[in-house]
């Protein structure tokens, strides 16, 4: 082996600073993003309006509202429905928002997340 050994690393042995800086800033944005997006509250209707829920950022339920005309006790089933939709929607938001803030902040960089 050469003298002095192996040194390894990047650029010649320890971490290049400015990489660490843009890192450090980086998960700082993520951070301030993920902090953003989880108060915000998102929406979403089923059947025409007659059920609207809404959850925050966090994925939490915050509130479903019912149309007086959405329940019929003969169809119980479709009331159901409804209502899993209209959650199932609003969650979609929360995620696509997030999602969307993420590829702003990496540039669409893929780190296997």
């Amino acid at each position: 082996m050469a003298k002095g050994g192996f040194r390894g690393g990047y650029g010649g042995g320890g971490i290049n600073m400015n990489m660490m800086r843009q890192a450090q800033k980086m998960q700082q944005d993520m951070l301030k993003m993920q902090s953003e997006v989880e108060e915000k509250e998102f929406s979403a209707a089923a059947g025409g309006g007659a059920v609207t829920a809404v959850v925050s950022g966090k994925r939490e339920q915050k509130s479903l509202t019912i149309q007086p005309d959405a329940v019929d006790p003969e169809d119980v089933e479709m009331l159901q429905d409804l209502v899993v939709a209209a959650v199932n929607e609003a969650l979609r938001k929360a995620e696509t928002a997030m999602s969307e803030n993420m590829q702003k902040l990496t540039g669409g960089l893929n780190f296997g997340l």
